[in-house]
């Protein structure tokens, strides 16, 4: 073999190692791309993963309770205006002071009673309407309300219902019975001032 024809041999040799080598390199590279993907940085991932995690948490709901007075003994055995919770939700129990109301129409639960606690709203009350417009209420009650019981008792049914609004609105509230604004209550005549107030059985 001649000189020239082995110095071409070489430089044909030397051009399909780099012409390998460089083929090699790109597959090597375009394979480790579509594998790998593009890089995120750890903490721009950690950040979009608490913040999916706190879109996906459903914040607690705060309960809403009103007050309803019934009647109790303190620890020294003397009667007093005692209040009870009834959870309350506006979506589904509308009116809260018409809430209330009822729930003190209704009396204490056995649950309640149970405690010593007890209501001096006769049995057979119930209400007629509970008109709401944005400066007053008007509760209107059947004339069960007035009767039985005595002085003492119209005077304790007749605070516990004044309670009892006055704690769940800032209205003025009204007292009719059988649709007639109340100024004077049951057989002994015990005169009310109105709109209900702590005051309104003072005269």
């Amino acid at each position: 073999m001649r000189k020239d024809e082995k110095v071409f041999l070489g430089i044909t040799a030397v051009i399909m190692v780099a012409v390998c080598s460089f083929l090699g390199l790109r597959m090597l590279y375009h394979n480790d791309v579509s594998v790998s993907g593009p890089i995120i940085p750890v903490e721009e991932t950690s950040q979009k993963s608490e913040k999916h995690t706190e879109a996906q948490t459903p914040k607690p709901v705060e309960k809403v309770y009103v007050n309803i007075f019934f009647i109790g003994q303190d620890a020294n055995k003397q009667e007093i205006y005692r209040a009870v919770n009834r959870e309350y939700d506006k979506d589904v129990d509308g009116s809260k002071i018409k809430f209330a109301i009822e729930n003190l129409i209704t009396g204490p639960t056995t649950y309640e009673k149970s405690k010593g606690v007890y209501s001096e709203i006769p049995a057979g009350t119930h209400i007629i309407a509970i008109n709401e417009t944005a400066d007053k209420v008007i509760i209107n009650l059947n004339s069960t309300f007035e009767t039985g019981g005595g002085t003492d008792s119209i005077y304790k049914r007749l605070n516990q219902l004044i309670k009892t609004a006055k704690r769940n609105t800032n209205k003025h509230v009204y007292l009719y019975i059988e649709g007639n604004k109340a100024e004077v209550i049951g057989g002994e005549g015990i005169m009310i001032t109105q709109p209900l107030s702590e005051s309104s059985l003072d005269s």
